[in-house]
């Protein structure tokens, strides 16, 4: 059963209204360093590069735009190549918060995608299967022949 069935058949009411990222399709801003000089041209031809990955000037001269599918990259992924490969990236404290938010919910996300969905039906009567099997209430370990009276 898909996510979208289970919530309707649930009375959910989610509309149509997403949040900006909230896709697979990312569009994310790299900061670098204002040395070494010529390092973002060079940025940009190797992130172009990469197929599935485009690329275009920033806000300022030292940020790139990058425009890739979540599925195929993540920002801490290509973050690394490039500084892997020699390339100083912006490190102050709000922009490094700033990347490990970013980092936590694409991993989430990548990793929400790729597990199976469960099925609300089924699941339940797992629960309930365990539940009934696991000794609950007021059980009495007593043999039943010692409970009587005689």
């Amino acid at each position: 059963m898909r996510r979208e069935t289970a919530y309707k058949l649930a009375g959910r009411k989610h509309g149509s209204h997403h949040h900006p990222g909230s896709g697979i399709a990312k569009t994310r801003e790299i900061c670098f360093k204002s040395y070494p000089v010529g390092q973002i041209h060079q940025a940009q031809r190797s992130l172009a590069a990469l197929r599935g990955v485009q690329v275009e000037a920033g806000r300022h001269e030292r940020a790139l735009i990058v425009h890739y599918n979540v599925l195929d990259y993540t920002l801490e992924l290509l973050e690394e190549a490039l500084v892997n490969a020699g390339f100083q990236l912006e490190r102050p404290l709000l922009v490094r918060l700033h990347r490990a938010l970013i980092y936590y919910v694409e991993d989430t996300q990548v990793h929400n995608l790729r597990s199976p969905e469960r099925l609300i039906k089924q699941s339940h009567e797992v629960y309930i299967n365990a539940y009934a099997a696991h000794p609950h209430g007021d059980h009495d370990d007593t043999p039943p022949d010692l409970r009587e009276f005689k």
